[in-house]
């Protein structure tokens, strides 16, 4: 795996153009086609665009991932899409690396589609994709973003301290996990080692400012416990938001939190 240069974001392929919502496949600048899809405002034309990471073996077709892009839509646009190796995507994942480059894709096709504001809101693999992505891409136009919120993200790499963890790493490490993760969770994964190992979610948050940052993590989290967000509350500025008895990512936040997590994303 590799943290290789990062050049222009393009987009192929848009399937059909209508005043509601739309499907594209994203080219990735390293050549992955991601596929991807366009939600409007529900309120009317919006300036602000939300872009939505999924968490790992997730993508834009789940329960979760659907009940998220409703909500934000409530008060923005809303583009959702798959990382590589992940449902109708491309490619295999890298399980956080090169998915910096899935990202930027959506973000530049927010930007295209005419948003002059674009957010990122990530889930677990996603928290940290944002995070890493917000660091990178200061000051490149067309796939910046404008404030980022990364909910249930790891703040270390490696990280083996839970047995949910030490079974992620068996389904990323071992041959036999990599068919699991294939048949069982429709998740494709490379199966090379990160070669540099990328920047990581931690070493991240202190290159983010000045855009805002919000960290959003569960007390009841069966993966990362609360180590994680504390240290990169500490690793630079942001807001952290500490949630009583939520669980992991996506499928643990639940109406409350989603309309909290729209007014910070899409204030006014």
């Amino acid at each position: 795996m590799s943290s290789a240069s990062e050049g222009r974001f393009h987009t192929a392929d848009v399937s059909w153009i209508t005043s509601g919502p739309r499907r594209a496949t994203l080219r990735t600048s390293d050549g992955i086609p991601v596929e991807a899809r366009y939600e409007p405002c529900e309120q009317g034309p919006a300036e602000t665009a939300v872009v939505v990471a999924h968490g790992f073996t997730g993508s834009l077709d789940r329960p979760a991932v659907r009940r998220a892009a409703r909500a934000f839509a409530q008060r923005a646009a809303v583009v959702t899409f798959s990382f590589r190796g992940h449902g109708r995507s491309g490619g295999r994942s890298t399980v956080g690396d090169r998915e910096v480059l899935d990202l930027a894709a959506a973000v530049a096709w927010a930007r295209e589609l005419g948003h002059p504001r674009v957010v990122t809101v990530g889930f677990s693999m996603g928290g940290s994709v944002v995070l890493r992505h917000a660091a990178s891409h200061e000051g490149r136009t067309e796939a910046r973003t404008d404030a980022v919120a990364a909910v249930s993200a790891p703040a270390r790499w490696y990280y083996r301290g839970t047995a949910p963890m030490r079974r992620l790493h068996w389904v990323v490490t071992r041959p036999v996990g990599r068919l699991v993760g294939r048949y069982g969770f429709g998740t494709r994964i490379h199966d090379r080692d990160w070669d540099p190992v990328p920047l990581s979610p931690v070493e991240s948050v202190p290159l983010i400012a000045p855009t805002p940052l919000l960290v959003v993590h569960g007390d009841r989290d069966p993966y990362f416990p609360l180590d994680h967000p504390r240290s990169l509350a500490a690793a630079g500025p942001c807001e952290l938001w500490l949630e009583a008895g939520m669980g992991h990512a996506e499928n643990a936040a639940d109406d409350a939190l989603l309309a909290r997590l729209t007014a910070w994303l899409v204030p006014g």
